[in-house]
């Protein structure tokens, strides 16, 4: 006769999503069906969340490109078009990193930006 998992297989499945829930607050943390629902929706946000982490970063990078290009004399649309132009590949966390710690660097690649833009506009 052979030997059914399903109980010892129900009792895993809970103790993983209560395991998982230890820390949360109140009864989150004890029933097994919130911990469950909060388990998954805490998997969606920290999904969500990496995403959106992502976001924050690029656009805090474009804005200290952009405060670093306008003391330069370039606005940062112009400063990146600019670099387009010249075949330039240096991606945005680079350009802030030059920005923030090293203008000498960063004023280099404006004059390359500025150089391109003043080409375009004679043509």
């Amino acid at each position: 006769m052979r030997i059914k998992r399903s109980v010892h297989a129900r009792k895993k499945r809970r103790e993983r999503f209560l395991k998982a829930a230890k820390g949360y607050r109140g009864a989150i943390s004890r029933r097994y069906k919130l911990a469950k629902q909060h388990y998954y929706r805490a998997k969606w946000y920290a999904y969500v969340g990496r995403k959106i982490k992502k976001r924050d970063y690029r656009s805090l990078w474009i804005t200290r490109i952009n405060i670093a290009a306008r003391q330069s004399g370039l606005k940062y649309s112009q400063l990146i078009h600019g670099l387009k132009l010249a075949n330039v590949a240096v991606n945005r966390k680079m350009l802030a990193e030059l920005a923030v710690n090293d203008p000498s660097a960063f004023n280099e690649y404006v004059k390359v930006a500025k150089e391109q833009l003043e080409k375009r506009a004679a043509v």
